[in-house]
């Protein structure tokens, strides 16, 4: 772990959690108010905050691990949202497809569900590659 590493992962953690809070609290808070048979309340969700915190935690950490380890000396918008994309169809879309399954969640909600999260992994993916980036080679 270098500076970069650590720098990298504090940002991304910082706009994982930030864009969650709009694609979840925001964008979505109204399509899962109408499932509270399948959702914590908002005041029972409060003792589970700190582990909220520790899976974005981990998983900006991971997410960063993996970018740093890839990352080329290439434009990095391209290599970014081509991150994004990879780990939205590795995560987003099967996550919310398996949750679809399992769970009487109407296919709007997982739609929008993995169209939301997929932009947030293109946001994030862009961020990883800005803050890698490195001048191309000719």
């Amino acid at each position: 772990m270098n500076k970069q590493f650590i720098i990298a992962w504090i940002v991304i953690f910082v706009a994982w959690f930030a864009g969650s809070f709009v694609v979840h609290g925001v964008l979505l808070h109204d399509d899962y108010s109408k499932l509270s048979n399948l959702f914590r309340t908002e005041a029972e969700s409060q003792q589970y905050f700190p582990l909220m915190v520790l899976a974005h935690v981990l998983l900006s950490g991971a997410f960063v691990w993996i970018y740093a380890r890839g990352a080329e000396a290439k434009p990095w918008l391209g290599q970014g949202l081509r991150f994004g994309v990879a780990i939205a169809l590795l995560t987003i879309v099967p996550t919310y497809l398996i949750y679809y399954v399992v769970q009487p969640m109407p296919g709007v909600v997982a739609a929008k569900q993995i169209v939301f999260d997929g932009i947030l992994m293109l946001i994030l993916g862009s961020f990883a590659a800005f803050l890698y980036r490195q001048p191309a080679q000719s």
